[in-house]
């Protein structure tokens, strides 16, 4: 059974950080591309930034210089790091394992930036 836990969402002020964790479970997590998405209300959902099984990384135009996601396979653990938060950075975010022929979601944290 294939499982992604994410963890570390909360509130936080303007301009603080958080860093989300996503466990996985179920699955070769080394050979999948990992990824980070969000919702906020009445929005449709987004590509974060995404990490290859070789490391490589994208991200949404926007976050670049503010958001870091990284991986430890050795951990089966994707990690997103998020600095100067934004009110519009408040969103759920979700967790995704993404091969050509599986997809993978996780339950979602719930990220509030407010003062």
């Amino acid at each position: 059974q294939v499982q992604l836990v994410e963890s570390g969402g909360g509130l936080v002020q303007p301009g603080g950080s958080l860093r989300l964790s996503c466990a996985a479970s179920g699955i070769i997590f080394s050979i999948y591309t990992m990824g980070w998405y969000r919702q906020a209300p009445g929005k449709q959902r987004e590509l974060v930034a995404h990490i290859t099984s070789g490391g490589s990384t994208n991200y949404l135009d926007s976050l670049k210089g503010r958001f870091t996601i990284s991986r430890d396979n050795a951990k089966n653990t994707v990690y997103l790091q998020m600095n100067s938060l934004k009110p519009e950075d408040t969103a759920v975010y979700y967790c995704n394992a993404n091969i050509i022929v599986a997809q993978y979601w996780g339950q979602g944290t719930q990220v509030t930036v407010s003062s």
